[in-house]
């Protein structure tokens, strides 16, 4: 079997103000770490971050398809649907509350 390409559609929720961010790359982890360390001028003001969701294809417009549509109106709230009690539970929260 010949190489594939791998594309993967993100999903990640910034700690700071509760946004989601939703991009499309070739290398996951290089993305995520370049979200983390301020690289990204879409994302930069909305650090820290917690991947939340990704989902991977073997071409390109499938994926460049499916992020669209996730960072549609419709798309975006179908995902906060899916992923409602991912969204309330706060156990992705990175931070305690110092007394």
């Amino acid at each position: 079997m010949g190489d594939y390409k791998k594309y993967f559609v993100y999903t990640i929720l910034s700690l700071k103000d509760f946004s989601l961010y939703t991009g499309l790359t070739t290398n996951l982890k290089a993305r995520l770490e370049e979200h983390g360390r301020g690289l990204v001028s879409s994302t930069r003001i909305r650090i820290p971050f917690k991947l939340i969701h990704y989902e991977y294809f073997v071409n390109l417009e499938d994926a460049k398809t499916r992020e669209y549509y996730l960072k549609s109106g419709h798309g975006q709230a179908r995902l906060k649907d899916t992923l409602k009690k991912t969204l309330a539970s706060k156990v992705y929260m990175p931070y305690r509350l110092l007394r």
